[in-house]
């Protein structure tokens, strides 16, 4: 963070100073978890339904936070204002305004912000010092944090826009308005909060209506929902997908057998030759439109190709292959799930198991906010499942149980659904079936964290686990 005092918090938050002399410096990390604090950091006090923040400012002070950001007067030093979360936006857009030259580069869309996200990240880091999200911190919250985190000498700061309904947007670029912003896709995602695509349409564009005219709007043509918004930008369009008209042209797109795309990216710099270190088709779109900013940054043609092709995984529990000792294959998608995403991680299953001996295994649980058409995406997943030829499929918790009648509405499919009532029979019943050349993928929505099954099979087999004992 760039140092300020805490008169400097106070005044770009309305607040006041309570116990705390208006020079003391503000040096370390603004948090809102107290255990995260060093020395010279704020920590903001955030009430939350379950936890409220103000209970661990003395934990906060021990570590070595310089002052708390506090609604009420508490047993320390602290700047007291209205609303502690739209204190941290009010903040972070004063800091990034004390910033001379660093670019703000945005990220929305259904599907796909985050893996997008960390490839700009990677690749923008090759023509200066750059800044992004841990994770997900795309919110009211998450993103303020993130601008939080810019010195004087970032060059490019990459922030994810999140939504949950129409204005939320709009909000975020009030704290940090991008320069260059690339809206990726519409999709189902959230439809129970949204309503219909075109809501969600119409809440992802508000990026491209933050836009400055001399900024540029990144957009996925092969969407008619983003097309659709160049009509509401005064930014230049560049636009990225597999359409003839693509600025960045995305062609000749294969899977290796670890189910790593390769391609080539179609450009009006020249042709650039692409080998992801990903896992999953849908990683080469994303690439496309990280090519298209890094051009539009300076970045030569073979400089991003170069930068593409040394990226690996970076936000935990996304396609993330692991490797058990005996050879069994867990492949961790469980971070968040969406018709859109599941259906590209059945795809990426499915090549990862054709050239092996064993069977394909998804393990799927709900996906949430889908509202009234619930039932409909999920036996669509199903189906979709079916279709691929998944040997097994496990479908965890009540909410996913139209994934099985869907996958056994196809008469042609062969294999097996199996409806557990929770994540831990699911890794019984795994325990006791998978094979050593077998592939197994965990999916579902965030919320039901079961990002623990896969963690659960990667553990050693029993038998390992048992070696060394004595009778």
């Amino acid at each position: 963070m760039i140092a300020m005092t805490v008169g400097d918090v106070a005044a770009l938050t309305g607040g006041h100073l309570d116990g705390v002399a208006p020079d003391v410096q503000v040096y370390g990390p603004v948090v809102v978890d107290s255990r995260l604090c060093t020395a010279g950091s704020l920590f903001a006090c955030l009430p939350g339904e379950q936890v409220d923040g103000h209970e661990f400012v003395a934990d906060a002070y021990r570590r070595g936070a310089v002052a708390a950001l506090s609604v009420r007067a508490v047993d320390g030093p602290s700047i007291v204002v209205d609303d502690p979360v739209r204190s941290l936006g009010f903040l972070a857009g004063g800091v990034l305004r004390r910033t001379s030259q660093c670019t703000v580069v945005g990220v929305t869309g259904s599907s796909g912000k985050t893996s997008t996200k960390d490839l700009l990240a990677g690749v923008l880091a090759f023509a200066g010092p750059t800044v992004a999200p841990r994770a997900s911190l795309n919110n009211e919250i998450g993103l303020p944090l993130t601008v939080l985190g810019v010195e004087e000498s970032t060059r490019y700061l990459v922030l994810e826009y999140s939504a949950r309904g129409v204005g939320h947007i709009e909000y975020l670029c009030r704290i940090a308005r991008p320069a260059i912003g690339v809206v990726l896709n519409v999709g189902t995602a959230h439809l129970g909060e949204f309503g219909s695509r075109e809501v969600v349409a119409a809440a992802k564009g508000e990026l491209v209506e933050a836009l400055p005219p001399d900024g540029v709007a990144v957009l996925n043509v092969d969407d008619p929902l983003v097309s659709g918004m160049r009509s509401r930008t005064a930014a230049r369009v560049i636009g990225f997908g597999t359409s003839a008209d693509a600025d960045v042209r995305l062609d000749a797109v294969q899977l290796d057998p670890q189910a790593r795309p390769s391609f080539r990216l179609v450009t009006p710099r020249g042709s650039i030759s692409v080998q992801l270190q990903l896992v999953g088709a849908h990683h080469a779109m994303n690439a496309a439109a990280t090519a298209a900013v890094a051009l539009e940054i300076g970045l030569g043609p073979d400089e991003v190709g170069e930068a593409l092709d040394s990226l690996t995984a970076v936000s935990a529990h996304r396609m993330q292959v692991g490797s058990r000792a005996d050879g069994l294959l867990v492949v961790d998608d469980a971070y968040n799930a969406n018709p859109e995403s599941v259906r590209a991680a059945l795809d990426a299953l499915s090549t990862l198991s054709k050239d092996r001996a064993g069977s394909s295994w998804a393990v799927l649980g709900e996906m949430r906010e889908l509202g009234a058409d619930g039932e409909a995406l999920h036996t669509d997943v199903g189906r979709h499942a079916a279709e691929l030829g998944i040997d097994h499929l496990v479908v965890v918790g009540p909410g996913a149980d139209p994934v099985a009648a869907g996958a056994e509405s196809v008469a042609s499919w062969r294999g097996e659904a199996i409806v557990v009532a929770e994540p831990e029979a699911a890794v019984e019943l795994l325990r006791n079936r998978l094979g050593s050349d077998d592939v197994v993928l965990v999916k579902a929505s965030n919320a039901l964290q079961y990002w623990r099954i896969a963690e659960a099979l990667l553990e050693p087999i029993a038998a390992e686990r048992g070696s060394g004992a004595t009778a």
